[in-house]
Parts: structure tokens; sequence; C-alpha cells
């Protein structure tokens, strides 16, 4: 990965110090010196990263570097340390950290995940939301059902968001005219249903695909397109009739995803995950286990999701997906660092894709403590993307995280200076409006507070917190009468969207998991 300290003009000034300050130890693996393992040092506040590579002793070094506060981590192949936080108070310095590599497990005669080891868990029923008790932060546990959601919905590498190809109009043309010249041909059909059906448009793909089916109701390919159209139009007992006729015709991996795909839309959970393992046993593949490990978490199967997405990602160490998914887990289960780790990671893999980012943007700000490897990486969204709103609000928020009181000054003026871009570049991002007001409001500049909260409620007036703190504002200056009203309001949305969320997770069933012989509901809820 290049090193940012070539791109960011604050670890330009950095690298080119007078100072004295060093970062230098030895990495060892089993009490061995481990030579050209890669050691990153990422500068805390200033975001960017640099790279020194260990000599025949395991020893680097990191030299002409100011006083503040570092992160250094080291691997080498699959093995890698724990990063290390390192503070630095002088300007004339040295500090010494060893760092041990810790091999990751093996992946030797895996083509993907092996079932020799078979997975020591079966789930044996759901139960309701009401039946799991309360642990941990509201915003935390929001947060996880929030990324569960999206990682549901990640799709492969390489695949559009829609999933569908751009519309071929002068494909299409000819296919509805070879249809019109023969529409009793079961080719004609066939291909027009397909077209249709991979542009996405299901329901002009049914017909034609209805009509191969009737002049060959043998022919498996068609179908199995049509099930897909069926399901695709809403109509998910006649998918499911279709896939389950298929399934008693001759068994595939592929046939018992879908068919997990149907039962979870028939709020059939219990069908699902056992269509989805069973797809995943027949066929290793990255998609199928991401197909089962996304049900298990879906329905708080937390640890099961973590060993599922875990060993997947052993098989498949170049899916981004897989890691994106693992960190989710492992977030939903309260191992914050691990899930930053696998977050980064993903971002390693896929330097200029916004959604690892975006997912460990939002775990920084929900986990109870700063996560070590996560600030270079917004460092880096925020140097690769400098127009993308979301790069400059989580950089922003993470270093804003990272300030002990009273705050450095000029890492203030660059949390302001990001959430401004933030906003500027898109005038709808009420979550940059609502920082800058928390950032004027603890200087105490209430007037320019309101102005912010203004702003973000103008934007989203559902923005509860917004409502909350411009009342706080009001109230500072003496206006009584605005702050009772912003007060009201705010417990009138929160009200209402903590009655949503209860609704919404009344709506997921949860798995019983047998756990060894033992029954257990998912962790710490």
């Amino acid at each position: 990965m290049a090193a940012l300290a070539t791109t960011l003009p604050a670890l330009l000034l950095m690298a080119q110090s007078a100072s004295a300050v060093t970062i230098q130890g030895r990495v060892t693996a089993g009490g061995e010196p481990v030579e050209e393992a890669i050691v990153r040092l990422s500068s805390v506040g200033l975001g960017g990263e640099r790279e020194a590579k260990t000599d025949s002793t395991g020893h680097y070094a990191f030299a002409g570097l100011t006083a503040g506060r570092y992160v250094v981590s080291a691997e080498k192949g699959a093995a890698r340390s724990q990063p290390a936080s390192v503070a630095v108070t002088s300007d004339r310095e040295e500090q010494r950290v060893d760092l041990v590599l810790a091999d990751a497990p093996s992946n030797k005669g895996l083509d993907a995940m092996e079932f020799a080891d078979k997975p020591n868990f079966t789930v044996a029923g759901v139960v309701d939301w009401t039946a799991v008790g309360g642990h941990g932060s509201d915003t935390s546990l929001r947060t996880s059902e929030a990324l569960t959601r999206e990682t549901v919905a990640l799709k492969p590498d390489g695949v559009r968001a829609d999933g569908f190809g751009t519309m071929d109009k002068g494909a299409e043309s000819k296919l509805t005219a070879e249809f019109a010249a023969a529409p009793g041909s079961f080719e004609a059909n066939h291909r027009l249903g397909e077209f249709y059906l991979n542009a996405g448009k299901y329901r002009e793909a049914i017909p034609p695909l209805e009509n191969a089916y009737k002049i060959d109701t043998t022919n498996q390919k068609n179908e199995y397109d049509l099930a897909l159209a069926r399901e695709g139009t809403g109509d998910l007992e006649g998918a499911q009739e279709h896939v389950q006729r298929l399934l008693k015709q001759k068994e595939s991996a592929e046939l018992h995803r879908i068919a997990g795909e149907i039962d979870e839309k028939l709020n059939d959970p219990l069908a699902a995950v056992r269509e989805y393992e069973q797809a995943a046993r027949m066929d290793p593949s990255e998609e199928n286990y991401f197909a089962w490990g996304s049900e298990l978490l879906l329905h708080r199967a937390v640890w099961q999701a973590q060993e599922i997405f875990g060993r997947a990602a052993q098989a498949y160490p170049k899916s981004s997906r897989l890691l994106t998914a693992l960190g989710t887990a492992l977030f939903a289960g309260a191992r914050y660092d691990e899930a930053a780790q696998r977050l980064c990671e993903a971002s390693d893999l896929k330097p200029m894709d916004a959604e690892p980012y975006i997912f460990m943007g939002k775990v920084e700000m929900a986990a109870p403590e700063p996560l070590a490897c996560i600030e270079p990486r917004l460092a880096r969204f925020a140097h690769n993307q400098p127009d993308n709103p979301l790069a400059n609000y989580f950089y922003a928020m993470s270093i804003w995280k990272r300030q002990q009181l009273p705050p450095d000054a000029e890492a203030m003026k660059r949390v302001e200076s990001l959430l401004t871009k933030a906003k500027t570049v898109d005038p709808k991002c009420s979550e940059a409006y609502l920082q800058l007001g928390i950032l004027h409001s603890s200087e105490h500049d209430f007037e320019h507070a309101i102005g912010f909260y203004e702003h973000a409620i103008e934007v989203d007036p559902r923005l509860g917190e917004a409502h909350y703190r411009l009342g706080v504002a009001y109230d500072r200056i003496g206006d009584a009468a605005k702050a009772k009203q912003e007060f009201a309001l705010h417990e009138e949305i929160e009200k209402a969207d903590a009655a949503g969320v209860e609704r919404q997770r009344r709506e997921v069933k949860q798995f019983l998991v047998v756990l060894d012989g033992k029954a257990t509901v998912p962790p710490g809820y």
C-alpha cells in the first residue's frame, strides 16, 4: 500500500522536521526476529501513514518525527501484530515499540471453507425480540442493526449496486422482432424473457418466459429464469413453486441459495438459514458463505455469523465484502478493535471503494473509545475522494473523537474545515451542520451554533438531536420560550423514533442457537 506521507502536506512537514524524535523497535514471531516485515506508522490527528521494512535482525525505525500520538503495527504475509499506541511528548525523544506477529489461521488445503470441521452450532428455532434482555448502549445497538442491513445489501466486487447491466435498445428491438416473427418458438420467447430478466425488467420478462415454459416444461434454465422473474415481481409463492420443482429434479447450490432468499422474504428465516447452509456445503463459494453469514447476522446469531464470516474470509482473503461483513459481525458482538481491523483491511483491498470507509466511520462514532487503525484510513478516504461529503464528515469526527480536554486548537480547526467542506459539497448533509453547531456551542459561540442547528433542521426536520441542542442554545442566550418549543419537538421525535425502532426489531425474528447441546440467544442482548 502506498504511503500517504508523500501526499499529505501535514506529514510532509513532519518528515522534513529537524526534530530528533524516533520510534524504533523489533518485530518478532515465536521469539525469533522477522526480516522484511512491513511496519506501518500512523499519525493520530494528522492522518496518513509511513512504512518501513525490518532488517535481518527484525529492527525498524521511523526518524524525524514530531511530538504527538502514533499507532504502530506490523505484518508479513498472513501474520499481523496488534496495533500499539505511542505518545511522544518531547521534540527530542526516542520511543521503543517491539511488535509480535501472530499467524492467522492457515488456508492450507482450503479451496474455501472445509466442512471436515463442521460448525459446532445448530439453528434450532426463532425467538421474539421481547425474549431478549438489554445490554450495551442503544447507540451501539442501533448502529449494529443499521450496519447489518447495509451488510446484507452488499454486492460482490465488480457488481453494480442494482445488479444489472445497461439495457441495449438495439438488442431489445432485435429480440422483439424475432418473437413477433415466431411467437410459438421456445427460443424466441426464452431469449426475450432472459434479456428482460438480466435488465431487471421482471414484469416484462414473465410473459415470454411463461410462454417458453408452456412450450417446454422440461427446460430447467428457462424455469429457473421464470422463478427469478417471479421473485423479482414479488410473486414469492410462484417463485418458490418453481424452485422446489427444480430441486426435486436435481439439487444445486444455486437453487438452494435462491430458495433461501425466497424463504427469508416469506418470513421463514429458519427454512432460509438451512437452505443457505446447504448451498454453502454443496458449493463453498464466496457468494454462498456471504449469504449464510448474512442470514445468521440478520437474525442476531452474532457469534455464529462471526464464525462463518471469519472462516470464509480466510478462504477468500481478497474479498473486501467478506471482511466488511466480518467487521460488522464483530462490532455486533462488541469486539470493537477486531471489527475496526477487519474494516481497515477491507479498505486496503479496495482503497477507492467508499463502502468499507463508511462502515468504519459509523463504527468509530459508535464505539466507546477511538479505534487505532481507522483515522489514517479515513484520512486516505478524504484524500482520495475530496468531494465526497461522507469522507470529509467521518474524517472530521474521527479527529474530534481523539481530542482530550482541552482539545488541540489546530486539530479542531481541521475538524471545522472538514465539516465545512462536507456541507459545502452536499448542502443536505444535515449531520455536518449539526456537528458544526456543537463545535461552536463548545466555544460558547451560541449565535453561530443556532444558525447551524437551524440549517440541520431545515435539511432534516426529524433530526432529534439538532432540536435538543438548539433548545440548549436558546436556553443559554435566555430565550426560554424557544428553548421549551425545541425540547418538546425533540421529545416528540425521540418517542416516534423509539417506537419505529421497536416495531422494526419486533419484525426481525432472532435465531435460537444450540451450541454444544446448550440453547443460546444472541450475545449480550
